[in-house]
């Protein structure tokens, strides 16, 4: 009767504990289902399984946290090490040497997308050296439907450089009439500092680095 209403082995194992489903299976593997109690059975058991799959998803997301977090806490000894210059200079070069422009001779310009990345060379920056603040500037590059005036507000907050240092947002042409997929997106933010002093030590540091 439990099988014929649906029940699958698993649930009948449990209201009957002393019965395995080996036991189960044995039993009723002659017994005769219409095709509306197949159905239910089928259903009971789809169900069952997407069940299954959210809560399987949801210890791996668990475990990846988990897993992650401990990443963290086996190097937040990092953070600590940047305090050190010379360590936050090899930093900065090697930060310099991925993503930095070569192709200037009396200034450094650096540019990304992550607002994070932006934020950690201007602190390297401000670190490692005696900064002229009035040679910063900033360039935002953005797309086409972007709100520039937002973009402007969010890369000053971040950058802590005066808008008279800001020149004109720049929009590439090839967006026009092509919508964002990505709403965080806040452009690309490209910094000059100019100093060819500064520029040539990462280069000459990025070189050694490198070898």
């Amino acid at each position: 009767m439990l099988r014929k209403n649906g029940k699958t082995y698993s649930e009948i194992a449990i209201l009957i504990p002393k019965v395995s489903k080996s036991t189960l299976s044995y039993w009723l593997s002659d017994l005769k289902l219409s095709d509306k109690q197949k159905e239910k059975l089928s259903q009971n058991v789809n169900r069952k399984l997407i069940k299954a799959r959210g809560v399987a998803l949801e210890i791996a997301k668990e475990k990846k946290i988990k897993y992650l977090a401990d990443i963290e806490n086996d190097n937040n000894y990092i953070s600590k090490l940047l305090a050190n210059k010379r360590v936050a200079k090899i930093t900065l070069a090697t930060l310099y040497l991925g993503e930095g422009s070569k192709a200037r001779r009396s200034s450094l310009s650096f540019g990304n997308s992550n607002p994070n990345i932006i934020n950690l060379f201007l602190k390297l920056m401000r670190n490692c050296y005696d900064i002229d603040e009035s040679k910063f500037r900033c360039t935002i590059q953005c797309r086409a439907d972007q709100d520039i005036s937002h973009l402007e507000k969010f890369w000053l907050r971040l950058t802590k450089i005066p808008k008279k240092q800001f020149y004109r947002t720049r929009v590439d042409p090839r967006t026009i009439g092509k919508p964002s997929l990505k709403p965080d997106y806040k452009g690309v933010c490209r910094l000059d500092y100019f100093s060819a002093r500064i520029y040539n030590e990462l280069l000459v540091m990025g070189r050694i680095i490198s070898k």
